[in-house]
């Protein structure tokens, strides 16, 4: 018989070593191990990681097989590996009704449970009995199921197991906005069970998607339908809030060891080599120690200090642990496993040499792996005086069988037994490699074609929608649909993935459907999306930020294809020629760079061998879950061989199958003849509209809107009917042309005999007036007081006031004209339908959310994503009801997302972002550039485009010095004010590196080119000829003391400005502050210095709000948690400018941190330091001879407004006379020998 070698007998030990501490307690019914003799329960993440090692040895032995008994051995512990991998799928089969529910809820109580019953699978504790939600433990045994999958392991067997696991996919596809107890099962370190976003489940739920995405479940001999799909915008996102946390762990944790597990293996999930290093690093030093590292800093868990009859801690008891932090050997062998993956060898010797000095042998000879270090309890006072410095007593489990694991893994892979690229098959270990440059490739369509004949004529040449067949052309939305069906098993109760918005990742592939190739455009194209799609410089910003997005972000194989449609709304107003700001665009495109991101243009088809190309094969067949073809009856006589009728069974009654059926079924589209004269050139002539109308229908059922531009017939080119307001073609009510009627101050209200309004005479008048702004006065008064559904009669049945605004609304949205959309936005309670996703993406980058103007109980603070129409409803109840501030809170929270998602750094060291107070300084803003009233700036706010107002909104987020100007410009159609924007350069206190923006010096329009609004801003420009103000048409304020002003925003307290010289510097410092404390901006390194002056006194107080030095026992410095708690009390000061200066106040005292003194006073009264600053000031001025009135003061905070406008340097700086002020409130605990201020 063959000797048996060296390596052989190597592998025998560590097989005996596997068997001794883990594999001899596996469960020979369910496959499961139980935690331990005490905690006899099998905790998911626990066991995924023990049996990792028997994978490693099994691949091991498979590899080095000496003898045929190796191969034998190879294959048992494989089985075992199969054997806990299935147990633990079997106890998820059994809550599939939670994976269900939690799809939607997302909350605690829907939850797969963290640990099972090791016998039965059965579960032990109730819902809210443990922290079960850990997005991490079930993303873990995803990624090991793909990893183990793809070396070869078989432990899916059945289709419903592969829905089951698509279905996990839909359950940990939202980890970046799922707050959850994280991989400690505590959650906020206070171990209260208050939930938080964790890093470390973030990276693994995206490192699971990535690495089961496109992963046949059935391996080798599987076929497309055992194939999961994962969405990239989902592991986008993930990736863009991990990368926005690290290195903090979550809100209460500065930072947690357990994040080594997503920096390197087994997740490797971060692609940024920098922020893995720094995050490694901040891990070291601040958590190692001499037994390994502590978890995360205040970690109560087994110290003599904790008190073991109560589960939570009390707040200010979190002081007791700092420096008696249990230290887990665990981390050593993470760190030792990230030196191989890293090829560190210099990191694995000393990691190894470490943990070999801390582990406890048997008599055996089998070293043990303890779970963690602990300072004895008579030893405390000496390792507080002198941490690490004491001999610390191995507690808890021994091994801790995931540590123990881990340990044999790392010796396997050390001593060369396995390869890296074994044991990471998915090769997830090459993730920090640079990828290279991305070119996205734009495709440009025409959706007729004179749209088409109009882009040659501009030099550019496009297909139209009807010219690419066979690739058909669809809205995102209908993607959403396709998607909502994967995954789907009636059997098993699972309804597929949620209905949810698709992002530009997933927009931008082809894709293979029934063998059809499928196009998708882009979701900000869907007009009916808000009317934020119906601006197109809006619409080109969005293409601009969407292509910048794909350049930094796609990752998969292949080119991203962008489809860029030009629809008749991208025309100017007589359908004559492009929209400039399109034209421009597609210009520029054309050049092959633009946003940031080189370009290719060109057609579909040509893109097809370049592209990402996914095959979605789940909807073929009529498999479980799957959509299966219908008969199909043709009409012999239909040259065109469109389909006349189906037959659906009952029960496949699906309107996404229908829908596709239909469209798969016509024959390459015919061009429409074209026709002369009038409209009809835009209309194809339809003999036969039945089919195209029976599935017109279908896409309207499935929320497709504009559906002539994807449907391969031209017939809905036909106007519908409208309710013939007899709305104005020209967009302007003033000019040469005079209504019939025109309602006057003097012909009032209609109103019958009894002196009250008549309603249905009022109703007429809409006939009669020629002006969208009557019109929507009239509709407001019945709105008002009619409600919605009142039949105005003027039509028939039907022409209810709801109908009618709504035609108002397209007319208005024709015409450009933003303060009616607006106005009638929110009449009709329109709701973005991003607003949740927008707020959500805010709340994962860490920023709490306000709507409503200050103070509380009004201004209502947002914490958690909250679903749609509850989110609205809170944004109505903070406005007061203002339609108007509702609406725009509305938009101002998608163009803040949008700003993050693209340019995170505009946001760093703000952790609340006040929407109510910056809608209240953009007002103030057009305020004192125009030089107008506060009403007239916030109607003029109204009117600005969405485009004009995000661009208002990303210069104030920028930190740079701008001005916006008013330019008034002939037009065709009379005269239209509009703005301008122009940087001034760094100036003052802006800091370069919160510009975040390159110059831009756009030409923005501001109001609307219908003159029923230039009543509202009055411009100084009598002398033009064709300029004629019209008089307020409707007598609004005459009927019950003005109870129907249209909505404004009267609750905006906009100061009025007095008119200043252009050149002068007067305000600047004053505007400066006043954005400052409206974004809560604070200089860099701010809260971490609040933290250490309040180590120095008994608090701050606020304008009566204390901010006690009790909140340091509880937080660390580096806390997001410690930011928020500062932030919040600071914003109980209702003026930003006056926030700004208690803010430049602290900023002083914090000066004293570093002073060498114990205490600097009780509690820190901080108003008065800035009110004693204020007295100083005054009196410096009166002595250099200032007048009173150049000393007024702000009524509400009595400090002198001069002051505000201070600059802060400087001999009559602010800084100067606050840190005079601070002297002198702080004088009597200085050391004597300090010197005196000057």
């Amino acid at each position: 018989m063959r000797s048996r070698s060296n390596s052989g007998v190597k592998l025998d030990n560590y097989a005996r070593i596997v068997h001794q501490t883990i594999l001899r307690h596996q469960d020979p019914v369910t496959g499961l191990l139980p935690g331990s003799p005490d905690q006899p329960d099998a905790w998911v993440r626990d066991n995924v990681y023990s049996i990792v090692s028997v994978w490693a040895l099994s691949l091991a032995y498979r590899k080095n097989a000496d003898r045929d008994e190796d191969k034998a051995k190879a294959y048992e512990l494989e089985q075992s590996v199969v054997k806990l991998m299935r147990g633990l799928l079997q106890c998820i089969m059994r809550q599939l009704d939670k994976v269900e529910k939690f799809k939607y809820s997302r909350s605690t109580s829907d939850s797969l449970h963290a640990k099972y019953n090791t016998k039965t699978c059965a579960t032990v504790v109730g819902d809210d009995q443990w922290g079960h939600l850990q997005v991490d433990a079930t993303s873990l045994f995803l990624l090991f199921l793909a990893q183990m999958t793809a070396s070869g392991l078989h432990i899916i067997y059945t289709q419903d197991e592969v829905d089951v696991v698509q279905n996990l996919m839909f359950y940990i596809e939202a980890a970046y906005k799922v707050a959850d107890y994280g991989m400690w099962e505590r959650g906020d370190k206070t171990n209260q069970g208050i939930t938080e976003l964790n890093a470390s489940s973030i990276g693994m739920a995206k490192a699971a998607l990535e690495a089961l995405d496109e992963l046949n479940l059935f391996g080798a001999k599987g076929g497309p339908g055992s194939v999961v799909h994962a969405l990239a915008d989902d592991i986008q996102h993930c990736q863009s809030i991990l990368t926005s946390m690290l290195p903090r762990a979550s809100i209460s944790k500065e930072v947690d060891a357990g994040v080594l597990a997503i920096i390197s293996y087994p997740a490797f999930a971060v692609d940024d080599i920098n922020l893995v290093s720094l995050t490694k690093e901040e891990i070291i030093s601040k958590l190692q120690g001499r037994y390994g590292c502590c978890r995360f800093l205040r970690d109560g868990h087994k110290t003599p200090k904790e008190d073991p009859n109560r589960l939570y801690y009390e707040s200010a008891e979190l002081k007791l642990f700092e420096n008696i932090e249990c230290e887990w050997p665990l981390f050593w062998t993470y760190l030792i496993l990230d030196g191989i993956f890293s090829n560190s060898p210099e990191q694995v010797q000393e990691y190894q040499e470490a943990l070999e000095g801390i582990l406890i042998k048997q008599k055996d000879g089998i070293r043990l792996l303890p779970e963690l270090y602990s300072v004895p309890s008579d030893k405390v006072e000496e390792e507080y005086g002198n941490p690490h410095s004491v001999e610390r007593i191995p507690l808890g489990k021994c091994p801790l069988k995931w540590g123990q694991s881990l340990y044999v893994l790392g010796n396997l892979l050390a001593e060369g037994f396995l390869a890296p690229g074994e044991i990471d098959p998915l090769n997830r270990r090459f993730s920090t490699i640079p990828k290279p440059d991305v070119v996205v490739q734009v495709s440009v369509l025409a959706e007729t074609e004179e749209i088409k004949e109009l882009l040659l004529k501009n030099g550019i040449d496009v297909e139209t929608v009807a010219d690419i067949h066979p690739i058909h052309v669809q809205p995102s939305r209908v993607l959403s649909h396709i998607y909502a069906r994967l995954g789907r098993n009636p059997r098993l109760g699972l309804t597929g993935r949620p209905y949810r918005r698709i992002g530009v990742l997933g927009t931008s592939k082809f894709y293979i459907i029934r063998n059809t190739i499928f196009s998708f455009t882009p979701q900000f194209i869907d007009h009916q999306q808000f009317y934020l799609a119906l601006d197109n410089k809006m619409i080109v910003e969005m293409l601009r930020t969407e292509i910048a997005y794909l350049a930094s972000r796609w990752r998969m194989t292949g080119r991203p294809t962008v489809t860029f449609p030009i629809s008749q709304t991208m025309l100017t107003e007589g359908h004559t020629d492009l929209d400039p700001a399109v034209l421009a665009t597609l210009k520029k495109l054309q050049d092959g760079y633009y946003g940031g991101a080189r370009i290719q243009t060109g057609k579909l088809s040509e893109f097809l061998t370049t592209s990402c190309c996914a095959h979605l094969s789940f909807l073929d067949g009529k498999g479980s879950g799957s959509m299966g073809r219908h008969d199909e009856e043709y009409d012999e006589g239909d040259s065109d061989g469109y389909v006349h009728e189906l037959r659906y069974d009952a029960e496949g009654d699906d309107d996404l199958a229908q829908y596709l059926d239909h469209l798969l079924a016509h024959s390459s589209p015919k061009k429409p003849k074209r026709q002369v004269g009038g409209l009809s050139r835009f209309q194809a002539a339809a003999a036969k509209t039945k089919e195209m109308v029976t599935l017109m229908n279908k896409a309207q059922e499935l929320n497709v809107h504009n559906v002539n531009m994807y449907l391969p017939s031209k017939l809905f080119r036909t106007r519908k009917e409208s309710l013939n307001l007899n709305l104005p073609d020209s967009p302007s009510c003033q000019g040469n042309y005079v209504p019939e009627v025109m309602l006057t101050a003097e012909s009032s209200i209609p109103r019958d005999a009894s002196g009250s309004i008549d309603y249905n005479a009022l109703a007429l008048l809409l006939k009669d007036t020629q002006c969208l702004q009557d019109q929507a006065d009239i509709l407001y008064i019945l709105y008002k007081d009619k409600g919605m559904d009142w039949d105005t009669g003027l039509h028939g049945k039907g022409s209810t006031v709801r109908s009618l605004l709504g035609d108002l609304y397209k007319k208005a949205g024709e015409l450009k004209h933003w303060g009616l959309i607006r106005m009638i936005s929110g009449i009709l309670r329109k709701k973005v339908d991003e607003l949740d996703s927008a707020c959500s993406d805010l709340l994962a980058h860490q920023k709490h959310l306000t709507v409503g103007l200050p103070p509380e109980p009004r201004e209502k603070t947002i914490t958690a994503p909250i679903p749609l129409d509850q989110l609205a409803a809170l944004i109505d109840e903070a406005s007061d009801n203002n339609i108007s501030v509702a609406i725009l809170t509305q938009e101002i929270m998608v163009y803040l997302a949008m700003s993050i998602r693209t340019q995170p750094r505009l946001f760093s060291e703000m952790f609340r972002l006040r929407i109510g107070l910056i809608i209240q300084v953009m007002a103030t803003e057009l305020a004192q550039s125009l030089n107008c009233s506060g009403e007239e700036a916030t109607e003029s706010l109204m009117s600005l485009s969405p485009s004009e107002l995000k661009n208002l909104l990303h210069h104030i987020l920028s930190g740079k010095e701008f001005e916006v100007q008013r330019s008034v410009r002939e037009m065709d159609t009379g005269v239209s004010s509009a703005i301008s924007i122009h940087h001034l350069g760094n100036v003052g206190a802006t800091k370069s590196e919160r510009a975040g923006i390159s110059k831009l010096k756009s030409d923005m329009k501001m109001m609307d080119r219908d003159a029923s609004l230039t009543d509202l801003v009055k411009l100084d420009q009598p002398s033009s000829p064709t300029y004629k103000v019209r008089a307020q048409s409707l007598d609004l304020e005459s009927i019950k003391s003005g109870r129907y002003r249209l909505p404004s925003i009267e609750s905006l307290d906009v100061p009025e400005m007095t008119p200043v010289a252009k050149d002068s510097r007067h305000g600047q410092w004053l505007r400066r502050r006043r954005l400052d404390g409206a974004l809560n901006r604070v200089p860099v390194g701010f809260y971490q210095k609040v933290w250490k002056i309040l180590q120095k006194c008994h608090g701050l107080s606020i304008e009566g709000f204390v901010l006690p030095s009790s909140t340091t026992r509880e937080m660390t410095p580096g806390e997001i948690k410690f930011s928020v708690h500062v932030e919040t009390v600071l914003n109980r000061v209702p003026q930003p400018e006056y926030r700004q200066l208690l803010v430049e106040a602290i900023l002083v005292l914090t000066m004293l941190a570093d002073v060498d003194i114990q205490s600097i006073g009780s509690i820190i009264h901080v108003e008065k330091i800035v009110h004693l600053a204020n007295d100083i000031f005054c009196k410096d001025q009166r002595d250099l001879g200032a007048e009173e009135h150049i000393l007024e003061r702000d009524t509400s905070t009595g400090v002198c407004k001069l002051l505000y406008d201070s600059a802060p340097s400087g001999r009559f700086g602010s800084m100067t006379y606050l840190t005079k002020a601070v002297a002198a409130y702080v004088q009597d605990f200085l050391p004597s020998g300090s010197c005196a201020v000057q």
